[in-house]
């Protein structure tokens, strides 16, 4: 019996017997070595099948994630991949696995791998390229991933129109999750595709340059520069910018938002050795706070809850977030808010909170929430909610033909929540909206399905999180908050809508899996002591 081998193998290829038929039962994964290189093998319904072993997001091993028919979810961040033809089915990243060839005979099992290509953890979906005579253009407004993966998968269906993508950054589309986790990053190591892509795929990049208006009337975009674009399709991907604080003082040098890549060099440099006070307890403010307590010589957070993350995560977590980063000599000032902010010669000298607390500080980083980029669309006639977050709908497209909407800017009605409109700043996420937004631009009716995933970074370890839990009523804890090894399922309706996790791989993940197929997971389930439902 052969499988995946329409010949016998090539003088090139590499074959290696692996393991024996009887070693893996259907719905099995088994990481083999082929040389030095790490390969999933899978069986599925009496088949195998065999991909890269490596998530193409960031090298996270798929060994010990989930799989759930011919679909294996990374552990890690969540993306998911076929394991017959290694395609990258959900997100982040944006590569698909690289695949192998597989030979059972005589009840042993082995894989074939083409020396040429021993090396490649990763493999890039073909694309085509623009055609001059083809008098089409696709505009792509913001220069995240939600634009990135809608002009790659224009691209890989054949799409050979002009596609712009323009971004007020002055970088192409980069890893922004990290700017918060590791502020001083190479930018040439964070960008998602390196500049040649673009050229080679025909995929217009124009960076620093804001769009200040559209005509929907007559397919125009104006920029800051004041020079216009015409286009036939129109992405909305603009994203979300930090709140800025608006009390006295918070113009002074030394108070930052979190944005850009510049933003984070310049957090980084300032901070060395100096007074940091960091304004807000949620995710941007802890993982700043998290990455300068090495760094900055004190570093203090001011929270306006008694605990982090109080109300996303619940008060037990919160808790014991922040006692890891006093661990790491972060002070908590909880329960307060910042009223001013002064300073000597225009540069910031100290923080007033509401109590009447003075803080000594530097530096001040400020991460107290996002407002959706939607400025530009005013006196449009694209919906809005009230939020500013634009409206779509499953197809995400927004009310006015020809335009649709992805990423954090989009209020979107997400599956797993009755299609409840939701706004969610989730990174996988926006690529998911990405992928939607283009095969439907393509008349390829997609809908929008994805479970939300995030990720955050604190003190060395790793929170995982899966589902959408506003308005959970109860949170079930399994393991131990204080060994930093647990799994939180929160609960609403007696059904679980939301889990997080720490050091107990892969529960995420199969929670994600279990809300992507609709299943329910009862408060009883949740509550019971068998624990094997999560894959720990």
């Amino acid at each position: 019996m052969n499988q995946g081998v329409g010949q016998s193998e090539r003088q090139e290829d590499l074959t290696i017997l692996v393991c024996q038929e009887s070693d893996l039962h259907d719905g099995q994964m088994k990481e083999v070595t082929v040389e030095d290189q790490k390969v999933l093998l899978v069986r599925t319904k009496g088949q195998y099948s065999a991909v890269g072993g490596r998530c193409t997001h960031y090298n996270a091993p798929l060994i010990i994630g989930t799989l759930v028919g011919d679909r294996v979810r990374c552990p890690i961040h969540g993306a998911c991949f076929n394991v017959k033809t290694g395609d990258i089915e959900d997100y982040p990243g944006l590569d698909c696995l690289p695949t192998y060839k597989v030979k059972v005979q005589d009840g042993n099992v082995y894989v074939s791998v083409d020396k040429k290509s021993l090396k490649l953890t990763k493999r890039m979906k073909e694309m085509c390229t623009v055609k001059p005579d083809v008098k089409h253009i696709i505009l792509l407004v913001g220069g995240g991933p939600a634009s990135l993966v809608c002009a790659e998968t224009l691209r890989q269906n054949c799409y050979q129109g002009r596609i712009i993508i323009v971004t007020k950054d002055n970088l192409p589309p980069f890893d922004k999750p990290k700017l918060s986790k590791a502020m001083n990053v190479e930018s040439s190591s964070i960008l998602l595709r390196q500049h040649d892509f673009y050229q080679q795929h025909g995929i217009e990049m124009w960076t620093g340059k804001e769009v200040v208006s559209v005509n929907l009337a007559d397919k125009v975009v104006k920029m800051s520069d004041g020079t216009s674009q015409r286009y036939d399709q129109l992405l909305i991907s603009t994203g979300c910018r930090a709140c800025p604080l608006r009390c006295p003082g918070s113009d002074l040098k030394g108070v930052h938002l979190l944005q850009s890549y510049a933003d984070a060099k310049e957090i980084h440099a300032s901070s060395l050795g100096k007074r940091a006070v960091v304004i807000g307890a949620s995710f941007i403010g802890m993982e700043a706070a998290s990455y300068l307590s090495d760094k900055a010589a004190s570093v203090t957070l001011v929270g306006p809850t008694k605990y982090p993350f109080q109300k996303s995560l619940g008060p037990e977590i919160g808790k014991m977030t922040m006692e890891m980063l006093e661990e790491k000599k972060v002070k908590f000032v909880m329960n307060n808010k910042v009223t001013e902010i002064r300073g000597e010669d225009g540069k910031v000298k100290e923080v007033v909170l509401a109590d009447g607390t003075v803080l000594e500080a530097d530096v001040v980083v400020a991460g107290i929430g996002a407002i959706p980029n939607s400025d530009f669309l005013t006196g449009s006639n694209v919906a809005v909610d009230s939020r500013k977050a634009v409206i779509v709908d499953k197809f995400m497209r927004t009310n006015v033909a020809d335009v649709f909407s992805a990423g954090d800017v989009a209020s979107f009605p997400l599956t797993i929540r009755g299609d409840q409109r939701v706004n969610i700043g989730h990174w996988q996420m926006s690529h998911a909206h990405g992928r939607v937004a283009a095969l439907n631009m393509l008349n390829k009716p997609t809908t929008i399905e994805s479970v939300p995933f995030f990720w955050s970074a604190l003190a060395g370890k790793s929170i995982r999180y899966a589902g959408y839990g506003e308005g959970y009523t109860e949170i079930i804890i399994k393991g131990k908050l204080e060994e930093r090894k647990f799994v939180a399922l929160y609960i609403k309706d007696g059904v679980v809508v939301a889990a997080a996790s720490m050091g107990m791989e892969p529960a995420v993940s199969r929670v994600a899996d279990l809300l992507d197929q609709g299943r329910a997971i009862t408060k009883t389930q949740a509550q019971s002591e068998d624990l094997s439902w999560l894959g720990i």
